[in-house]
């Protein structure tokens, strides 16, 4: 069983070119149910399970008060690891085959208003050193390209084009997209570089941002930064680099940009994932609306 799991573990690497973290995820769901069959079903195997002894373990969960998010990403690790042995032939049927995922409330993601953008630029005070213009340009990037944490955190200075005006970025299960930069953000990155260069110790050289220490700076790192600077300008209760992902989407579709387009620079793989951005702009249109109808003159 352990070698199956690490098979998988390195299936999930190796093929799949999963981050770490999401590897570490998977595979810590399937320890987890494993621990649950030794102490609940006299140590059974994985490969040997029932669809019944996944219902018990769902239901155990469920009286822990895990959520319905968290339960269906835990059942989907599994049914992705059966999925594994399935195809290598370690078992002859899937016991998650027929299995249908809890109904979860929709959350609607609340983006940054255009206001509370301006003003996390225009109002707080960004000192003209490293650190402030490092501060800057990161919320910059955020909101002018719509990447992710990850993708930022691993951007390399050959990323960067100033003369063609774009960024690589290398996205989940290393895709590769290129992004189009605003002249704005052009020359916020090349006062960083200035800056940069005058770091005493520089210890990873080819990433973009970097600490005062010169190492790559960690996804902690980047969310607290955002959380601090938008604490000041907003009253949402989630400030964080995916709000900023999603208020990118959404003021661009706000201000006419067509949804292919902001699929494509946000990297998703199909329309459906770009769609969720829609339904905050619902606001926008139904202003619009009221302006433009006849009817309501």
């Amino acid at each position: 069983m352990a070698s199956n799991i690490q098979s998988y573990q390195d299936y999930l690497v190796k093929e799949k070119n999963y981050s770490p973290l999401t590897v570490q995820a998977y595979v810590s769901d399937i320890q987890t149910f494993q621990a649950y069959l030794n102490d609940f079903h006299n140590n059974t195997v994985l490969e040997e399970i029932s669809y019944s002894q996944v219902r018990s373990w769902i239901v155990v969960l469920i009286e822990n008060n895990i959520s319905a998010n968290s339960v269906n990403r835990k059942v989907s690790s599994l049914k992705s690891f059966f999925k594994f042995l399935l195809k290598t032939k370690q078992i002859s049927v899937n016991p998650l085959l027929k299995h249908k995922s809890l109904k979860t409330a929709k959350k609607v993601q609340i983006p940054f208003s255009e206001k509370e953008l301006q003003d996390v630029f225009e109002f707080n005070s960004y000192s003209n050193d490293f650190e402030g213009i490092r501060n800057q340009l990161i919320i910059e990037l955020f909101y002018t390209t719509g990447i992710r944490r990850a993708e930022m955190i691993n951007l390399t200075l050959n990323n960067v084009n100033t003369v063609q005006k774009t960024i690589k970025v290398i996205g989940k299960r290393n895709k590769e997209r290129i992004i189009p930069l605003l002249n704005c953000t052009i020359e916020l990155i090349e006062a960083y570089k200035h800056e940069r260069n005058h770091l005493e110790h520089v210890n990873q050289k080819e990433m973009l941002i970097l600490s005062k220490n010169g190492n790559k700076v960690s996804e902690s790192f980047v969310y607290r930064l955002i959380n601090k600077y938008f604490s000041t300008v907003s009253q949402k209760t989630k400030k964080s680099p995916h709000v900023l992902r999603h208020s990118f989407a959404t003021h661009l579709l706000n201000n006419g940009a067509d949804l292919n387009s902001v699929k494509e620079l946000l990297g998703h793989a199909s329309l459906s994932s770009t769609q969720i951005y829609t339904h905050s702009s619902l606001a926008e249109l139904k202003k619009v609306y009221q302006e433009a109808h006849p009817r309501n003159k």
